[in-house]
């Protein structure tokens, strides 16, 4: 190898040498600039949350505290029911027959829905019968015997004591022929039993047998309801049972029913019930196209009227163990918690009461959302 060939040789290693660290040291710039950047934008992150948001509010998201006479209500619900219902049962075992009414059908009062097999009942009114007429023909011959003793004795031919003897005959033969006749009413009140009739005017809502089978006693053939008059039952907290007396007018959401139902306060339940404390309060409700046993209904009933400073109930949030509201104050949002308060309407609003805010406070409307306390807010001027 020459002189010249290792002079090249050595260039190209040093040459080779210098870029690798040329190389290294490239790398290492760049490592401590990327982590300068990321220590710049780790502090303005931290520098931007030390310092607070500030929510820009709608004329929407805002709701001004005002002074209004309310209609105090109650809130209740429950299943309407129709005023007045029946169950047609049997009184006496047998095989159904007759039956023609189902769903739906309408019955008058009295009207025979069914019948049961009379044959056997049939046969014990005469068998009946015949027995007060034989315990009947009883009668007539100690009757006759009495009279005839009476003459006799009259005329000295037998003593009193037979006398007494044809009296005491008489009697026990009109008793059996009493009790002969009681007999022929309870057999005659088996065969009026095998009709069945509808103790009210209304319509059908279950037929549960059908023809040929055998029932026993107290077997259910029909339900039937009438549909002229309802009731709901309702069941309140004895903190609203107070205000609610019977009388008071209350209106309803009736499923299916696209208009709101009147109500009457009808009766009020005297004892608390032993599970849920709650006070059962009983409604009236006039017949409605379209109303129908056991819809769901809801509604208010109107307990009075006040003056209070009050706001929608929308505005009201729950997302806490107490209800409370979004007040705007100093520019800032701080939640005022409601202690008790009415509620009522506004016309058509649900209104509620908010006790310790005085007329004109501000508060968050129900679009606005939940802001957290503490939250700097402004007014948009749009």
């Amino acid at each position: 190898m020459t002189d010249a060939h290792r002079s090249r040789t050595a260039w190209i290693k040093w040459l080779l040498l210098a870029a690798l660290v040329l190389a290294i040291g490239l790398g290492v710039v760049r490592a401590l600039d990327k982590r300068k950047t990321q220590n710049e934008t780790a502090r303005a992150a931290a520098e931007a949350l030390k310092t607070a948001p500030v929510y820009s509010l709608s004329a929407g998201d805002v709701i001004t505290v005002k002074t209004m006479e309310l209609t105090q209500t109650v809130n209740l619900s429950g299943s309407v029911q129709a005023l007045q219902t029946a169950a047609i049962k049997a009184r006496t075992a047998g095989e159904i027959q007759g039956l023609s009414k189902r769903e739906g059908d309408p019955v008058k009062a009295g009207e025979v829905v069914a019948r049961i097999d009379s044959t056997e009942a049939d046969a014990r009114v005469r068998q009946a019968a015949r027995q007060a007429e034989s315990a009947q023909s009883q009668v007539a011959i100690a009757r006759r015997t009495l009279d005839n003793n009476q003459a006799l004795v009259r005329q000295g031919f037998i003593s009193a004591t037979a006398l007494e003897t044809a009296t005491a005959s008489l009697a026990g033969a009109e008793a059996t022929h009493q009790a002969a006749l009681a007999a022929l009413d309870i057999a005659k009140k088996a065969l009026a039993d095998t009709t069945l009739r509808s103790p009210l005017t209304g319509q059908i809502s279950a037929r549960l047998v059908q023809n040929g089978e055998r029932v026993g006693v107290d077997a259910r053939v029909f339900d039937v309801v009438d549909l002229s008059a309802f009731e709901m039952e309702a069941a309140i907290t004895p903190a609203d049972a107070g205000s609610v007396q019977v009388g008071q007018h209350a209106t309803l959401r009736v499923e299916g029913l696209a208009e709101p139902v009147k109500a009457t306060v009808s009766r009020i339940n005297p004892s608390v019930q032993a599970g849920s404390r709650s006070v059962l309060v009983y409604l009236r409700i006039p017949a409605a196209q379209g109303m129908r046993q056991g819809l769901f209904a809801q509604g208010q009933i109107a307990t009075g009227t006040a003056n209070a400073p009050a706001v929608p109930v929308s505005a009201v949030r729950n997302d806490k163990p107490q209800p409370y509201v979004q007040v705007v104050r100093d520019g800032k949002i701080t939640h005022a918690v409601l202690e008790g308060g009415a509620t009522g309407l506004k016309g058509t609003e649900p209104m509620r009461e908010v006790k310790g805010l005085p007329a004109g406070t501000q508060v968050l409307s129900a679009q606005a959302g939940a802001i957290r306390e503490g939250t700097s807010v402004r007014l948009s001027t749009n």
